[in-house]
């Protein structure tokens, strides 16, 4: 009779345990049971109810519960610490329930009703580090609810925990404790000035000149990040805050930076306003304010002294060099320019209808300027996130109207890191040629070693030329220049990528998980997913993964699949097709 192999799946695992049972049972065995029945059955059983879990047992002072998501597992834990904290406000003090608790997200061993495994060893261990009322999570759940959930966590760093082998990245998220409080923690400062540039408020009165006010700030950061000795938070990172109230110093924890600039626009007839403010983000206060006006066909002298302004404050004295690097004039035509800012915003929604709409104002662009190079590497930017989206196919007509495009960009754009990036991927993705890829991305980034895009798209072309080690460094640099990007999701999965064909298999996983969950219809992220859950034994993952693979690339089989993941080396093409093989993925 065959041996029946033992059921493994990925999950979430939740330990809770009440700090000071023993005691407080020597003290009052009864009244101790009646306060622990009393906590399970009013606060517990509802919340793990409510967000998709299962008891998995209880073990006197612990409980062991199981969730298919990271983010529900947190959440969850976030209410039971929150529900319990406010429970113990009203209750006698030899009745309080303090909870430590760990969650992991990794394998798990079904038996029954029962789980084992390292997936649960690992929560249980994570659970004693823990502080009273407090959280401690592993990096592959930090990882997986990054920018999903509202927390502040603490790095542990790597902790080598007892009975298992390889020591384990955790952090620790405090609820309602009663001693020792503590702010969030702000991500370190870099080693040299750091700013974030914060979307500004378009005080036209047309919400359609929403894209000419990002645009002004765009070109703000762009001249900023040309600096060398200035760390410039991404684009991408610093909208999130876009139409809220911040509070600045909040803002300078989250995104890591010593100065914040905010502004206004005001754009009227054919007269431009531009405020700005420069705000110490430790301090809260403001070092300089000033107003710029002038003439629509002016509006690059006023970006240019909105720039030298924040310069000049961070810096008293610059290099003429370095001044002159930092001015820029990207076309001589403004019609051309407005129409690049519409593509630019239509672009970042990232839908196919709003792709679409950004090739139809990029193209007009270059009507409008023939010379425009980010204009023509936008363009041809829009094919690759077209096909990695999977929204249409790129027929013959497209690839070579891509590599003209793109070849025309890196002509013109010499030195403009936009034109270049977005040149560069397209040409490495789109068109298969890895080496003037890397080669423009590479010349992007030391123009401007503060283009978080670059770096993330610098990690793509390193996947697929074989590099995992320079491709996972260049990915986290991206993450850091960007830490709240809406755009995580391809973070996450070039991480996965690189993972995998380093043959870490288990990593890969975690990082396509949190990718998917982001991001569920990317077709770069569902492959990585379908191939790694493969290799790691988890089939109904990579299932999951190859269903939604097929529905956004029905033509896409082993044999092709270098046309969704353009891989150099036979030897990783062997990998990725094993994986997805195993998955179900046709030959």
């Amino acid at each position: 009779m065959a041996e029946t192999r033992p059921l493994r799946r990925l999950a979430a695992i939740l330990v809770a345990d009440i700090v000071g049972y023993s005691r407080r049972m020597e003290a009052d065995e009864a009244g101790t049971l009646v306060a622990l029945k009393q906590w399970r059955e009013e606060i517990l059983g509802p919340l793990v109810g409510e967000h998709a879990g299962r008891i998995v047992k209880v073990m006197g002072d612990g409980v062991l519960i199981e969730f298919t998501s990271a983010v529900n597992a947190v959440a969850c834990a976030q209410a039971i610490q929150a529900q319990t904290a406010e429970a113990n406000a009203t209750a006698a003090e030899e009745n309080r329930n303090l909870l430590r608790v760990g969650i992991n997200l990794g394998d798990i061993v079904e038996e029954g009703s029962d789980i084992y495994g390292d997936g649960v060893n690992i929560a249980s261990r994570l659970e004693a580090l823990a502080p009273p009322a407090g959280i401690c999570i592993a990096a592959s759940v930090h990882d997986a609810v990054f920018g999903k959930i509202a927390m502040a966590a603490e790095d542990l760093g790597e902790c080598q925990l007892k009975n298992i082998a390889r020591p384990v990245r955790a952090y620790v998220l405090r609820y309602g404790a009663p001693a020792e409080p503590r702010s969030p923690q702000p991500l370190p400062l870099p080693d040299k000035p750091s700013i974030a540039v914060l979307a500004f408020d378009n005080l036209s009165g047309d919400p359609e000149q929403e894209y000419f006010a990002d645009g002004i700030v765009e070109e703000i950061i762009t001249a900023l990040s040309r600096i060398k000795w200035l760390f410039v938070i991404a684009r991408n990172s610093s909208f999130v805050y876009k139409g809220r109230m911040v509070d600045v110093k909040q803002v300078g924890r989250e995104l890591g930076v010593r100065y914040v600039l905010q502004g206004s626009v005001r754009k009227s007839g054919s007269r431009v306003r531009i405020t700005g403010q420069l705000i110490d983000a430790a301090t809260g206060i403001q070092i300089w304010a000033d107003r710029f006006e002038g003439a629509l066909e002016d509006i690059f002298d006023l970006q240019d002294q909105v720039t030298m302004r924040v310069v000049g404050a961070i810096f008293p004295k610059l290099e003429e060099a370095e001044i002159a690097r930092v001015k820029s004039k990207p076309t001589e035509s403004l019609d051309a320019y407005q129409c690049y800012m519409r593509g630019m915003a239509a672009f970042y929604q990232m839908s196919e209808e709003s792709n679409q709409s950004a090739f139809t104002h990029f193209y007009r662009a270059i009507e409008l300027d023939s010379n425009f190079a980010s204009a023509y590497g936008m363009a041809a930017r829009s094919y690759a996130q077209r096909k990695a989206f999977g929204w249409r196919s790129i027929d013959a007509w497209e690839m070579a109207e891509t590599e003209r495009l793109a070849r025309r960009a890196a002509a013109l754009g010499k030195d403009d890191a936009t034109a270049l990036t977005a040149a560069g991927v397209a040409l490495a993705y789109v068109i298969g040629d890895l080496d003037s890829g890397d080669a423009m991305i590479t010349r992007a980034l030391s123009l401007n070693p503060n283009f978080a895009s670059a770096w993330l798209f610098s990690g793509w072309v390193k996947v697929w030329l074989g590099e995992p080690v320079a491709a996972i460094d260049h990915v986290s640099r991206a993450m850091r220049l960007s830490p709240q990007d809406p755009n995580m999701f391809n973070m996450q999965a070039a991480t996965a990528a690189a993972h995998f064909l380093a043959g870490r298999h288990e990593e890969a996983l975690v990082m396509a998980v949190a990718a998917v969950e982001n991001q569920p219809n990317y077709a770069l992220a569902n492959s990585i997913l379908a191939a790694s859950a493969a290799h790691c034994e988890r089939p109904a993952i990579a299932r999951a993964a190859v269903a939604r693979l097929r529905v956004q690339e029905p033509g896409l089989r082993i044999s092709r699949i270098t046309d969704l993941f353009p891989v150099r080396s036979s030897g990783d093409l062997a990998k990725l097709a094993e994986g997805l093989s195993k998955a179900g993925l046709p030959g």
